[in-house]
This record gives C-alpha cells, structure tokens and sequence, in this order.
C-alpha cells in the first residue's frame, strides 16, 4: 500500500474491527470507541496492510515494497520500526507483552488481535486478472467516455470480473474520495561542511540550495519549503529543532553535513519532526561527485516517503533522465551561486564568469543557464551592465534553460522578468510566472517577481499583495522580501501600511540599507522631511559611506529644508545625486532623476529624463503607472505616449 495508491491498493472495502478499535477505510482512520486515534498516514498505512494479511506473517520486505514503493530510496529498518513504534503507541499494545501487534525477529511482524467477521465480506483468491491501476484509469478518463457514464462502467467491470471467477472480489477501491492532508511546511537547515576547510564552504550552501530546490517543486501543493535566505539564519546555530521549528513554523526539518575527498563526496541527513523531534528518517550517501544530482534526487525521494507525499509517477522516474553530471561544470555552478548571493557587484561579475564556466563544461546544464540569466537580468542593479546589455543576455540563456528542461521553474522566472521589464510584454510575462509558480509554488522570488513585475505595474495591487504574502510565508527571513512588501504598499497607495512594513524590516534587518532608503523616500514624499533625513542617514553609514561625509550630507539636506522648505530639500537631493557613493536605488539613474524633477514641478526635465531611461530599457520602466511622484504630470502627452510605448496605459485592471 504504497503512499501514491494510499485509498487503491491493499486498503480493505469494510471496516475492520477488533477489541474496542475500528480500522476504518471510506475514512482512512483508526477509531477507539468510535472516537479517532491520532495517528500519521504512514504508520496507519501499515495497520491497515498488517490487519488485512492478518492471516499470516508481513515480512519487512513486503512492508517496505508496499508502502514506500520498490523504486524509492529509504532507510528501511529505521523506516519500519518508527512507523511499528508509532502503530503500537496508538493501540497502547505493549511490545513485551504484545495483543495486537506481535514481532517476529528477523522476519516481520503479524497482526494477532481477535478481528469481529460480523461486517466482513468473504474474500477467496480469484482467477488472477489484469489489475485496474490508477494509470488505466486517468487514460480512461481522458477518453470520450461521459464522466456520468462512469458509475455503469464501473459496475460493468465489477460484474464482468465476478462472472469470470465465479467468487465475490472484494472491491479495490474505497467508496468515495478522501479529503487531503494540510499543507506541511519543511526546512532545510544549513548543511554542514565537514571538509576541514573553510573554503570548501560554498559546496555545503550549493547543497543547501539544491535541496531546497529538489523538496520544493516534489509535491507543493501538499509540502512547502522554506528558502534559502531564511534557511541560512540558522548557519552555526545553536538553537534546538524545536526553537528553530517555532520561528519558522514547520512541521519538519532537516539536517545534513558534506564531505568532500576528492571526486568522492559524502553526504549525511536526517529528518526531524517538529511536533516531538522525533527522528523520523537518517542515511549515509556515498557517491562520485558526477553522480551529485542523484544523490539529491534519492534524499529528496527519501523525505517525501517518510512524510507521505503523494508523488505522480514523472516526479519518481525524473532522477533516471539525468543520472550523471560533469564535476568541473557542478562546482563552477556552485561558486557561481556562492557570488551571486553577495550581491555586489565584483561577486556578481564573478558569478557571471562562473555560471559561463559551468556551461562551457556542460553545455546541456540546464539549471546553470537559468542561473546565468537571472545574473544577467539583475546585473545593472549592482551596476555590473546597462540593461540594454544584460537583458538580451538574460533572455538567450533563459532560453536555452528553457529549452534544456521545460520544468525548470527560475527558466520561466527570468523569462518572465525579461519580458516584463525589457520587451514590456505583458501577457508573454503573466504566462511566464504562472508556468514558474505552477512548477514550483515554494519560490518565493517568483512570488515576489511576478507581483512587482507584473500585478502590481498593471495595478491589480490587491493580487500582488496576496502575491508577496506568498513569498514572506515562503522565506520570513529575507531582508529583500520584506522590505519590498513596503514598496508594494506604496504603488497601492497604503502609505501607513508601507512605513509599518519598512519600519518592521528595520527592526527585523536593522543593516539593511535598502529597506532605511526606501523608508526615506517615502517619509520625504509625505513631507516628513525630519525623518526621511535620518533614515538617508542611517542608509548611507550602512552602506559604507563614512560618518563624517553622511554627516555633512544630512546637515546640508537639512538646512536646504529649513532655507527652503519642500523645494529647497528635492533641490538639495538632486545636487547630492551628481556625487559619487549614493546609497542603492538612490535618485541618480535617469528614473530617479525624473522623480526628483517631478518634485520640483519641473515638468519637461522629468519627461526628458524618462524617455532617457526608456532608451536605456531602466528596471524601473515598469513602474511608470504607479510611482506616486508622477502624479503631476501624468496628464502630460509626453508622459502618455511613455505608457503606451511601455504597454501601460491601461492600469487597475480587474481580474
């Protein structure tokens, strides 16, 4: 009774009863006294299977073959005698003195209670026949057959399978379909790197990530990931598994170490479940490194048994279509997302040669060309390349990815961006990030990218809301996702939201520049210049200006704004922005400086700025409906003709 057939295998048709215990199919539930006994869907797997052969023994060969499936990595004995352990707590049968559940050693185990037949129908071994499997059954059901013709097609086959044996077969099928498990949620806490060398550290997190990746597009609608950002708060701690599990809200975590010996890499795991850190699951994998990307597959496999996913039958045979890879081209790749998430820009221009290395080593490595293009596509945002470089980069090794593995959900994502922000495509964007999010629901930056690249530009703002709620639940601890939920606030025009988020990110990610420079920008365009000064402040110190210079900054900007009052302080910004050493997503790229033209009602300089940051295809293009400042000269031809040539004159739309 494997966990993909769990209500098509070996579950019984009629309820098995024995001392004040009731085995309950149509509700997939073991009950006391009519009352339910809780119990996970593993170890009630194995009563059910135990009491239907309850006539014999159960070895653990057939255990293991039934319920985790034949083709699938586990580590049995750990396996078995958890989900046994967990069988006999339900039932409160002591293993010493065992009524219900008795082991044989070194064979298996046998169901042994008294069972009441009075409900039971009689089932003799029948004339063997071809089994009516789940997959005859989805092929049936795409065919032209009426789905109100099934009831009779079904009796049909029942009647015709009762003639030819002459026996009553009891029914494969449970009555009625049952209701899905919650959503669980998992982390994957740092591996660590056993190497005995720190710079073989970039391994370990690439490991990490990769894992996140793997668990994340196996079953999302049933299991959740936690990203990496958050995941990597957790790198030399010392909190427990309960703490950890707490904070972050999961229901499972696990852990893991690395090392490496030359081509040889071992890799350790083991699966905790939160509620009472119990040890779910531990293996040892001992592999080449070329052989890396089975491993991951096999461990993730593993998990999803031990927590009872529901797999589809591509997810399970997906490991045998990649089963080697070039080492060199594998450790490119990771020392390319080792850089890449620096985020400055020397890492980035490294990732960027890094990734190229990975793909001259492997041409057909699919995932380092998605890598590869979201580093080009958020190249300009370091200052590594000019949009009008990077994105016709971005877009070919998208491609490529794409082409490589159509179910590679960051291929769509960055594709989705370089539609958005650089062709101004809007529909080929929207069916980019729905085919990512429908590959892998758990990543949060195609939430994030598809709100603020897509919903929030259109001003369906209430969907991009829902959209970056999405991505904090899926990474709580990422100073990018929080502060950009603030952003996202403001486009919708909620500014008191806006500053309790900023504030909030603050608190979360007090050396976060980004999130003190927004929150700035914000407070300055509400006429909160007091406190939008300090917070400039606070992002230049943090991004490494000296205190003395943010200090002569800030003392200019506010005696501009004593001088001069609302134009004297946008005067002020704008002679700052000529400067060198601007805190990120300051106003000195030509958006920027139209915005703070638009402050000053200098109409036709803020326009001429904006159609030079649509010559240099500028991130913030998208932007253009809803940024606050443009406000007054919206009206304006110029401004209008900018809309329609960005494909934006159309906003709020209504889903």
């Amino acid at each position: 009774m494997s966990a993909r057939s769990l209500h098509m295998g070996n579950t019984p048709h009629e309820p098995i009863r024995f001392a004040d215990f009731e085995l309950n199919p149509a509700s997939f539930a073991l009950l006391r006294a009519g009352r339910p006994v809780k119990l996970e869907r593993i170890p009630l797997q194995l009563l059910f299977l135990l009491a239907e052969k309850r006539d014999r023994l159960v070895s653990r060969e057939e255990i293991l073959a039934a319920i985790w499936g034949k083709d699938v990595f586990v580590d049995a004995d750990n396996s078995i005698n958890t989900a046994v352990r967990k069988v006999r707590q339900a039932l409160k049968d002591d293993p010493e003195n065992p009524r219900y559940l008795r082991t044989i050693p070194g064979k298996g185990y046998r169901f042994t209670a008294a069972v009441n037949t009075d409900h039971i129908a009689v089932t003799v071994s029948p004339v063997p026949l071809a089994p009516i499997t789940p997959a005859i059954l989805d092929n049936a059901r795409d065919s032209a057959t009426p789905k109100n013709a099934w009831p009779a097609l079904l009796a049909a086959v029942a009647l015709i399978a009762l003639v030819t044996t002459g026996f009553l077969v009891r029914s494969r099928f449970t009555s009625s379909p049952q209701a899905l498990p919650k959503k669980s949620l998992l982390v994957v806490l740092p591996f660590l790197n056993l190497s005995g060398d720190s710079g073989e550290d970039y391994f370990a997190d690439g490991m990490t990530e990769e894992m996140i990746t793997q668990l994340g597009s196996l079953d999302p609608q049933h299991l959740g990931v936690i990203a990496r950002t958050s995941s990597m708060q957790y790198r030399g701690t010392q909190k427990g598994a309960a703490q950890v599990a707490r904070e972050l809200g999961v229901d499972y975590l696990l852990e893991g170490s690395i090392r490496r010996a030359g081509p040889r890499v071992r890799v350790s795991a083991q699966l905790i479940q939160a509620s009472d850190q119990t040890h779910l699951w531990a293996a040892d994998f001992d592999r080449d490194l070329s052989d890396v990307l089975k491993l991951q597959r096999d461990l993730a496999l593993a998990i999803a048994a031990n927590i009872s996913l529901n797999l589809p039958s591509s997810m399970r045979s997906r490991p045998r279509e990649t089963s080697s890879l070039n080492a060199s081209a594998y450790e490119a790749y990771l020392r390319g997302l080792h850089d890449w998430d620096l985020r400055t820009r020397p890492a980035v221009e490294r990732a960027l040669s890094e990734f190229q290395q990975a793909i001259d080593a492997d041409p057909n490595y699919a995932p380092a060309y998605a890598a590869l293009a979201r580093a080009y596509s958020l190249a300009s945002m370091v200052g590594a390349m000019i949009p009008v470089e990077s994105m016709p980069k971005a877009r070919e090794a998208a491609e490529r990815a794409i082409t490589l593995d159509p179910s590679l959900a960051a291929g769509h994502t960055v594709m989705g961006f370089v539609l958005a922000h650089y062709d101004f495509d809007w529909r080929g964007a929207e069916r980019e990030y729905l085919r990512a999010l429908d590959l892998n629901p758990n990543d949060s930056y195609a939430h994030l990218f598809y709100s603020n690249s897509y919903l929030s530009p259109r001003g369906l703002h209430a969907d991009a809301l829902r959209e970056m709620q999405k991505a904090i639940a899926a990474d709580p601890y990422s100073a990018p996702v929080q502060s950009f939920l603030g952003r996202t606030y403001i486009w919708a025009r909620q500014y008191d939201q806006a500053i309790a988020q900023f504030r909030k990110c603050n608190e979360l990610f007090p050396g976060f520049a980004l999130s003190h420079e927004r929150l700035a920008q914000l407070l300055a365009h509400l006429g909160k210049f007091d406190e939008a000064i300090t917070e400039d402040t606070k992002a230049r110190m943090l991004t490494g200006e000296t205190e003395n210079s943010a200090r002569r900054k800030e003392t200019a900007l506010r005696n501009a704004w004593t001088a001069g009052g609302a134009p004297g302080y946008w005067k002020q910004l704008l002679d700052l922005m000529q400067l060198p050493g601007n805190p990120p997503e300051a106003y000195n790229s030509p958006f920027g400086i139209a915005i703070l033209h638009s402050q000053l009602g200098e109409r036709s300089k803020a326009l001429d700025a904006l159609e030079k940051a649509f010559d240099q295809r500028s991130l913030s293009m998208t932007e253009l409906a809803v940024e606050p400042a443009f406000d007054s000269i919206r009206s304006e031809p110029r401004f209008q003709a900018l809309l329609r040539r960005v494909g934006l004159e159309v906003t709020n739309e209504k889903h």
